[in-house]
């Protein structure tokens, strides 16, 4: 008898049973490879994190460094260009009508009286370029001494026959004049009995550098060490005290002369005439200390500059254009053939170099 065959809904719930052992199959390694990343990456984490941290620290630290050593490399880099820089007092040449045109622009009275003032310098007096002098009280006497060294002048004949470095002793026991003591420096005040040391070097140091430039011949050499020493402004602020002193010393020698009745030049007399300079010691005390710090020198002091120095200083004063005192010289009239240098002013107060 033929076996009886299962019905159809018992074989159909029958069959779905093998392909659930496969899937509990994959599902057990998912469940496995997902355990298994898990505990890998708790075990990472740790390690991920810590690396990240030091990482980011890092980071920081060497942005905080490189910001550091970009403010230091800064430092260093504007220490060494102040250290090594020539920084001129008296600049290069420049073309004087650029530099009327840069430094008038507009269509104000003053700026045209100053276009039509330069303009007659390079036309007419043939002036074709200018030095900018550096603008402070001693622009004058930098003014003056650069052209003296830098043309190669010679020492002045009264300088040869005396030791100007004796001078500052000089007018001390010999004329009984211990109120030096009161000289000023510039900005530098009273210094009393050390007054003389001072003085000492820096006319040594004038009489020293007077005689080494009026030594060199060539004219190229002379600017260049010109270049040198105009950057120096330790040398030079000796050098302008000298000038100081030099004029003083000639102030009181002509005093001296006046009070023996002697013949003296006009200008002294127009000097010793005002009440803040009627003697030596209120010319030095009025007039004469201001001259580095809050004022430079006056019209009547250019007079004796030109005097002491034996050189005759002609300077073109732009302000009064198209008038007598456009152009002045200082002595008006030198003692014997004294060389001749020229300066510039646009109002009295500061002074450049017009180059022929």
């Amino acid at each position: 008898m033929a076996a009886r065959r299962s019905p159809p809904r018992a074989r159909e719930l029958e069959r779905p049973r093998a392909p659930a052992a496969g899937n509990d199959q994959v599902h057990s390694w998912t469940l496995l490879t997902s355990h298994a990343l898990d505990t890998v990456w708790r075990l990472a984490k740790g390690s991920v994190l810590l690396a990240v941290s030091f990482l980011v620290a890092a980071l920081c630290y060497f942005r905080r460094l490189h910001v550091r050593l970009g403010h230091r490399l800064k430092w260093w880099i504007g220490y060494l260009q102040r250290k090594f820089k020539r920084n001129l007092s008296v600049e290069a040449e420049v073309d004087l009508l650029g530099y009327c045109a840069r430094e008038w622009k507009g269509e104000t009275p003053r700026a045209k009286l100053m276009r039509k003032a330069y303009e007659e310098l390079f036309w007419r007096r043939h002036i074709k370029c200018v030095r900018q002098v550096k603008r402070d009280k001693y622009d004058a006497l930098r003014s003056v001494l650069f052209q003296i060294f830098s043309q190669g002048l010679s020492f002045p004949s009264w300088m040869k026959e005396k030791d100007i470095v004796k001078l500052p002793e000089k007018l001390l026991f010999s004329q009984g004049c211990n109120w030096i003591q009161q000289y000023s420096f510039g900005p530098e005040k009273y210094t009393g009995s050390h007054v003389f040391g001072k003085l000492r070097k820096c006319v040594e140091l004038l009489k020293t550098q007077w005689i080494d430039f009026s030594a060199i011949k060539d004219y190229h050499k002379r600017g260049s060490m010109c270049n040198i020493l105009f950057s120096d402004a330790i040398l030079e602020y000796k050098l302008y005290e000298a000038l100081k002193f030099i004029m003083l010393y000639q102030v009181t020698e002509v005093y001296e002369q006046m009070k023996m009745k002697k013949v003296i030049p006009s200008l002294f007399r127009l000097l010793f005439s005002r009440e803040t300079s009627a003697d030596p010691l209120s010319f030095m005390m009025n007039h004469l200390n201001s001259v580095g710090d809050t004022c430079g020198l006056e019209q009547i002091d250019m007079f004796i500059l030109g005097y002491a120095l034996e050189v005759k200083i002609k300077v073109f004063r732009l302000f009064k254009f198209n008038s007598r005192d456009f152009e002045v010289c200082y002595p008006e009239e030198p003692l014997r053939d004294w060389p001749e240098i020229s300066l510039l002013t646009e109002d009295d107060l500061h002074y450049h170099i017009p180059i022929f």
